[in-house]
This record gives structure tokens, C-alpha cells and sequence, in this order.
């Protein structure tokens, strides 16, 4: 496997639409076509790929958290391809794991804090439960604690 130094340097040269930002974590950030990545294990290919195959896919930003879902898988199944080109493998289990992530914090926000029944969102960071009618508004949460309001009728 390359080097993180290597990589950058390869992607550089085959993709100059995008800058590739050295940070302390991994993110795509469609407004200023940066892919930031950070020095933490062997496996860094595996989340500098991911995070290109979200600008290649030209995923910008969702409105329902279940997109969000479907862009991590697109990215994911982009990120294979990126490796196999390259020689490299990215492990399933690894993808599921993440993935996992994203399904956890899906199920969290749209648990209704009320009856624990799993709501509906109606509109972005915000549910209604099908089961007791209870509308909550959730904050952003992939990088912090999960926050739910009831929303005042």
C-alpha cells in the first residue's frame, strides 16, 4: 500500500479540480472542493478514496438524513473501484462498519423521544412519530451529542 504522502501526490496529479487538505479528520467539503485527510493508520487510502469518491460522485449536501445513507454507500462502492485501480483492497467489513455508523445515528434521530417508536422525518432535522404524533427537531449530530426538541404546536 502507498504511503499517504505518495497517494496525495498521485491524486494531486490525476485530479487538480480538487485540493487535498491535511487535517485532523476526513471530510469533503463541496463549497471549496477540498478533500481534507489526516496521518492516523496504514488504512488512510481507505478514507482519502472514500472521501474523493464523494467529490467524483459530486455529493454535495442532503436534505433527508436517509440520503445521506445512500451517499456514503455510493461513495463506498466508488472508493472500491478507486482501490482496484490502484492495486489495493478495501476490506467489506471496514465499509459495513462505517456504514453502521450512519445507520446508528439515523435510528437515534428518528426515535421518537416520547414512546420510542420509530418516527418519520417530514423535512430536514425534523420527525413526526407515526405511532403517538409526537414533532421533534433533532441538531446535526454526526460530530457531537444527539439533541432532540419537541416542537412547540
Amino acid at each position: 500500500m502507498p504511503s499517504t504522502a505518495t497517494l496525495i501526490s498521485q491524486l494531486k496529479s490525476e485530479y487538480p479540480q480538487y485540493s487535498f487538505t491535511k487535517s485532523s479528520d476526513f471530510l469533503w467539503s463541496p463549497d471549496k472542493k477540498i478533500i481534507f485527510y489526516c496521518e492516523k493508520d496504514n488504512n488512510d487510502y481507505i478514507y482519502i478514496l472514500h472521501e474523493l469518491s464523494h467529490a467524483l460522485l459530486s455529493h454535495l449536501c442532503y436534505g433527508y438524513d436517509i440520503t445521506l445513507i445512500t451517499m456514503e454507500r455510493e461513495a463506498w462502492d466508488k472508493a472500491v473501484e478507486l482501490a482496484k485501480d490502484r492495486g489495493l483492497t478495501i476490506n467489506n467489513d471496514l465499509i459495513q462498519s462505517s456504514l453502521d455508523t450512519y445507520r446508528d445515528w439515523l435510528h437515534a434521530r428518528s426515535t421518537c423521544p416520547k414512546c420510542q417508536a420509530t418516527g418519520l422525518q417530514s423535512k430536514k432535522n425534523t420527525y413526526n412519530c407515526l405511532a403517538c404524533g409526537y414533532k421533534w427537531r433533532v441538531n446535526e449530530a454526526r460530530s457531537c451529542s444527539l439533541r432532540r426538541y419537541k416542537i412547540q404546536k
